[in-house]
């Protein structure tokens, strides 16, 4: 039981490809945005933009506060 459970764990960490990404066959990259000057890469794609990713907060919640009153808070009907 153990060792197919070992075998199943490098089976599984095994299928983890690293191949740089191309597209399927018979297709192609997307087309380069209206004023872009060329076509993006497939790294610049997969790289999210600042503002998908916004940094924390710099000053975190000192003290607690009483939640003012929600009037769309409602009992389930």
């Amino acid at each position: 039981m153990k060792r197919s459970f070992a075998a199943f764990i490098l089976l599984l960490a095994g299928c983890g490809g690293r191949e740089p990404l191309r597209p399927a066959a018979g297709e192609s990259m997307p087309v380069a945005p209206a004023m872009a000057a060329r076509a993006p890469t497939t790294e610049e794609l997969l790289t999210p933009p600042a503002i998908a990713r916004p940094d924390r907060v710099d000053e975190p919640l000192r003290r607690s506060e009483e939640r003012e009153d929600d009037r769309f808070d409602l009992p389930p009907t």
